[in-house]
């Protein structure tokens, strides 16, 4: 997937942002400058108008006549070289001097008026002023009309639009440059956090602890949870790598050694012996395996795992039924005790808090990890029962009478300081055994929040494996 540059990003629509506000404040302020251009405009006509009013009088005819002053067209004058037009109308609209093509303005209530238009080809801006003459015994009224054309407006709006757009792009790239510094400053923390992750060595999967903003947390956590998954994973690869590696290696070792004396051997007797063995050792090679595999298939469920009621007593009393073909083969009293069905019960308290194809797989590795090392003669109870003083969990136990485990080895097993494996292993070396089982069932336990305790029975001999499962209550 291309990957895209979220400064950069942020930076693009922030400029875009301020060039919209910059063009509509050009656009504001565009409007500001012609009507500012208009008024002084307005002003200056309004006071050449008033300047020519002063100097009409009235002749000893009673008639008007108008002297117009320089200094009057002198103030419309301007560095754009303007054209100024002026008229004066006695009474009636009588035209007494000027330009007689100059058009008059309507006049308001203020006795002025003002108004664009064109004199010719040539745009102007006009004003007429209506005054008032006495002549002792009656006043007469009067217009002055005066206008010039647009340039030094015009010019005069275009300077304040030009000094407003220069200040406004600097007011523009100022903010760019300050956003752009602020963009880059706020990033620098991820920039950390993706340097502090890229410095990492393949097995440091420890958690993230550079200091992040806020905003960027919910990243880091999420980061940090993805890490100590990934390093549960990698446990377990490690984990079943190791018991892979100690388990196979021996039968695999005796398998070869077996094959090698069978093909040196002279006496048929001898090779038949040696082939004996190293059929047992690729069984037993075949059921470490078996047991590898339903590692890695705990370990696979331990990711997504849905936990409801299971009935433990059904299954228990199922799987024993399954092994009593097994037990009968070894000579071993296989039973069981416990109510039929949960179902029977009127406090349904054989339903466990678990998942029923792993809670199979603890039932049969505790089962096979008794028959295997209980030997003949021996006595295997499956039992399920309520927790003593609590409804609010399910004992599950797999009791037998065999030769049991030494005290040290069985102390180190109860407080967890020694592999299982080790343990088993060092009761009944004869047997075969690899002692996943119960690494197994310890790690199926833990998956369902229940306890295992194991210990021996009175007397010195046997072994109890009790797992105490939460119940679904």
């Amino acid at each position: 997937m291309k990957g895209y540059s979220l400064r950069r990003r942020l930076i693009l629509w922030l400029t875009l942002a301020t060039a919209a506000l910059g063009v509509l404040a050009l656009v504001d302020t565009w409007r500001e400058a012609v009507a500012t251009a208009r008024g002084l405009s307005d002003r200056v006509l309004e006071g050449s108008a008033l300047a020519i009013a002063e100097r009409v009088t009235v002749d000893e005819g009673g008639g008007l006549e108008a002297d117009i002053p320089f200094a009057a067209l002198e103030m419309l004058a301007s560095a754009a070289e303007d054209q100024v037009f002026y008229r004066v109308d006695a009474p009636e609209g009588q035209f007494l001097t000027g330009y007689a093509a100059l058009a008059r303005v309507a006049v308001g209530e203020e006795g002025i008026g003002f108004a664009d238009g064109l004199f010719g080809a040539v745009p102007i801006r006009s004003a007429t002023l209506r005054r008032e003459l006495s002549t002792g015994a009656t006043s007469v009224p009067f217009t002055v009309t005066v206008a010039e054309s647009t340039l030094a407006r015009s010019e005069l709006a275009r300077t304040i639009l030009i000094r407003s757009a220069l200040r406004i792009l600097v007011l523009m790239l100022s903010t760019i440059a300050i956003v752009w510094l602020a963009v880059t400053l706020a990033f620098r923390p991820l920039d950390r956090l993706g340097a502090a992750i890229a410095e990492r060595t393949p097995d440091d999967l420890r958690p993230i602890r550079e200091a992040v903003p806020l905003e960027a947390a919910p990243l880091a956590g999420a980061v940090n949870n993805f890490m100590g998954r990934l390093e549960d994973a990698v446990a377990a690869l490690r984990h079943f790598t190791g018991n892979a590696s100690h388990q196979l290696r021996t039968p695999l070792a005796t398998l070869r050694t077996q094959l090698a004396l069978a093909r040196r051997a002279d006496d048929r007797a001898l090779g038949e012996a040696a082939l004996d063995k190293a059929e047992a050792a690729l069984v037993r090679a075949e059921r470490v395996l078996a047991q590898l595999l339903a590692l890695a298939r705990v370990d696979a469920a331990a990711t997504g795992l849905a936990l409801g009621p299971v009935d433990l007593a059904a299954l228990a009393r199922d799987l024993a039924a399954e092994c009593l073909a097994q037990a009968d083969a070894r000579g071993i009293d296989l039973g069981y005790e416990g109510p039929e069905r949960a179902e029977a019960l009127a406090e349904d308290w054989a339903k466990a808090r678990a998942e029923p194809v792993l809670a199979a797989e603890l039932l049969r590795n505790l089962l096979d990890n008794a028959l295997a090392y209980a030997g003949r003669g021996a006595v295997v109870t499956v039992r399920v029962r309520p927790a003593a003083g609590t409804d609010a969990a399910v004992l599950l136990e797999v009791e037998d009478n065999g030769p049991g485990l030494p005290p040290d080895r069985l102390e180190a097993l109860q407080s967890g300081a020694l592999p299982q494996r080790m343990a088993v292993a060092a009761v009944a070396p004869h047997a075969g055994g690899s002692g996943l089982g119960l690494a197994i069932v310890a790690e199926i336990a833990g998956l369902f929040g229940a306890s295992c305790r194991f210990e021996a029975l009175p007397g010195g001999r046997g072994l109890r494996v009790s797992c105490r499962v939460p119940s679904a209550r």
